[in-house]
C-alpha cells in the first residue's frame, strides 16, 4: 500500500516527542471533560440552571448492562484487533461495504445495551419528538403553510421542542415514512440508525477524492468505532449527519471527476440539509473548503457551479412554494429558544462545556489527531495530508461558529454529530492506531453502560 509522506520514518527522539505531545493533547481533552463535569455538577446542584442531570451531557447516571453488551464488547475487541489491518488490505469497495456494516453493527449494539424498547423503539416518540405530531400532518400542504404559526411557545398548539427547533423537512421525513407504512418509533429509529451508519462511508469517499486513499484507509477504523455511535443510535441527528456527509462527499466527487450530475446531487442534498436543521447551514463552510480543494476541476468545468446551484435551489424552492418561509421560521425559533431552557442555561458555562461534549463524542484519539492536524497545516510537508487537515479544520471552524452563536447550549453531544464526524479523520495522522482505537472503544462502552442518555 502506498505511504504518504506524513508516514515517512522519523528519528526515534522526534517520534517520542510527537507521541508525548499527542498524550498531552488527549490529557487536555480529558481534563476539559473532568472540569466540565465538576463545575457543571456544582452549578446544577446549587442553582439548577443547567437543566441536565449529568452535565455536560443530557443523561442520567445509571450503570447497567443489556442485550447489546456482549455484541458491543466483541465488536470493540474485533475492531481493535483487525480493523487497521482490514482497512489497509481490503479492496476499496469492499472496505466501504465493510465499514458501513461494521458501523451499523456498532451503533445497534450500543443502542441495544438499553434494550430494543428503550434504546430504539421509543426514542423518537417522547413528548418533544417528531412522531408526536404525525397526526397534525394529514394535510401536508396545509401543515407546511401553517408551520410557522406554531413555533413560538405562546401560540395555539405550539410544536414540541424538536419540531419547533427544526425546519419541517425533519418532521416531514417521518410523516412520509408513516404514509408508506413504516409507522412507529421502531421504523423511525432504524431509519436514523441505518442512514446514520452510512455517514462514515461518505467521509471516506470524500477523503479519498480530496486527499488520498492511504489517509482514508487509516481513518476508517476510527470512523467506524467512534464514541459518537452512542448518540447515532438513536437520534434524528444521525439522519441529518448522513445527509450532510453525503452532500460533501458528492461534491468532492463532482469537483475531482468534473461530474455535473454529482454536483447537482450534492446541491440537492445540501438544500435538504438546510431544511432538516437550521444550524447545518454552516456546512456551507465545509462545501466551500471542498470547492477550494477541487478548484482545478471547477476551473476546467465552471458549469459545475451552475449544476451545484441548480440542485441547491430545488428543496428551498419546493418548501417556499408550499408556503414555508425559512427565514421567518428561524427568527421565530430564536424567540422560542429563549422562551425555554435555552434562555436560562448560562452561556458562560456552555460555551466551553459544549467543547467537552465534543471531546466525549469524538474521543481522546481525535484530540491527539487535531493536534497533528494543526502541525500538518503549519509544516505543509505532505500535500495530501495538508488537504485533509484543511477539510478537518474547516469542520472544526463550523463547530466553533455554532458554539459561539449561543444557539447551541447543551445537548451538543447529539446536535453536533454532523460536524463531529468530520473531526474523526484527524486520527489518520496517528501512529499506533490499535492503542488509540482501544481508548475510543473503551470510552464508548463506558459512556453507554454508565449513563442513560436521552433528549
Amino acid at each position: 500500500m502506498p505511504r504518504s509522506r506524513s508516514d515517512a520514518p522519523c528519528s526515534r527522539p522526534d517520534a517520542r516527542r510527537s507521541l508525548r505531545r499527542d498524550l498531552y493533547a488527549a490529557g487536555a481533552a480529558a481534563l476539559l471533560v473532568t472540569v466540565a463535569v465538576l463545575v457543571g455538577r456544582h452549578l446544577q446542584d446549587t442553582y439548577r440552571i443547567l437543566f441536565v442531570h449529568w452535565p455536560p451531557v443530557l443523561a442520567e447516571w445509571d450503570p447497567h448492562v443489556g442485550p447489546g453488551t456482549p455484541a458491543a464488547v466483541l465488536l470493540a475487541a474485533a475492531g481493535v484487533a483487525y480493523g487497521p489491518t482490514l482497512a489497509a488490505r481490503l479492496p476499496w469497495r469492499a472496505l466501504l461495504v465493510t465499514a458501513w456494516g461494521s458501523a451499523l453493527a456498532w451503533i445497534l449494539s450500543l443502542a441495544l445495551v438499553d434494550g430494543w424498547h428503550q434504546g430504539i423503539a421509543v426514542r423518537l416518540t417522547t413528548r418533544e419528538e417528531y412522531l408526536r405530531v404525525i397526526g397534525r400532518f394529514h394535510d401536508i400542504p396545509a401543515a407546511l403553510r401553517d408551520f410557522t404559526h406554531h413555533i413560538v411557545s405562546d401560540t395555539p398548539a405550539p410544536w414540541p421542542a424538536h419540531v419547533a427547533g427544526h425546519p419541517p423537512g425533519a418532521t416531514l421525513t417521518f410523516v412520509l415514512l408513516d404514509r408508506i407504512g413504516l409507522r412507529g418509533g421502531g421504523w423511525a429509529g432504524m431509519w436514523c440508525v441505518t442512514l446514520g451508519s452510512t455517514a462514515c462511508v461518505a467521509v471516506l469517499v470524500a477523503i479519498r477524492a480530496l486527499a488520498d486513499e492511504t489517509l482514508a484507509r487509516r481513518a476508517a477504523p476510527f470512523l467506524v468505532l467512534t464514541p459518537a455511535a452512542v448518540w447515532l443510535g438513536t437520534s434524528a441527528d444521525a439522519y441529518f449527519a448522513a445527509t450532510a456527509a453525503w452532500s460533501v462527499a458528492l461534491l468532492a466527487l463532482a469537483v475531482t471527476r468534473r461530474s455535473l450530475s454529482w454536483a447537482a446531487a450534492s446541491g440537492l442534498l445540501l438544500g435538504l440539509t438546510c431544511y432538516l436543521s437550521y444550524g447545518l447551514t454552516l456546512f456551507a463552510l465545509v462545501a466551500a473548503a471542498v470547492l477550494l480543494l477541487g478548484r482545478d476541476g471547477v476551473r476546467e468545468r465552471p458549469a459545475l457551479l451552475l449544476a451545484l446551484l441548480a440542485g441547491l435551489a430545488v428543496v428551498p424552492l419546493a418548501f417556499t412554494l408550499a408556503g414555508f418561509n425559512w427565514w421567518t421560521a428561524y427568527h421565530l425559533l430564536v424567540t422560542r429558544y429563549y422562551q425555554g431552557v435555552g434562555g436560562k442555561r448560562p452561556y458562560g458555562y456552555w460555551v466551553w462545556a459544549n467543547l467537552a461534549c465534543t471531546a466525549l463524542i469524538t474521543g481522546l484519539a481525535t484530540a491527539a489527531g487535531l493536534r497533528r492536524t494543526a502541525t500538518t497545516l503549519t509544516h505543509r510537508t505532505d500535500p495530501a495530508a495538508v488537504r485533509l487537515a484543511l477539510l478537518v479544520s474547516t469542520a472544526f471552524l463550523a463547530l466553533l461558529v455554532a458554539d459561539l452563536s449561543g444557539m447551541s447550549k447543551a445537548e451538543t453531544e447529539r446536535i453536533w454529530l454532523p460536524f463531529a464526524l468530520w473531526l474523526l479523520p484527524a486520527c489518520a495522522y496517528l501512529p499506533h492506531p490499535r492503542a488509540w482505537l482501544t481508548a475510543q472503544t473503551v470510552l464508548a462502552l463506558l459512556l453507554n453502560h454508565l449513563l442513560l442518555t436521552g433528549w
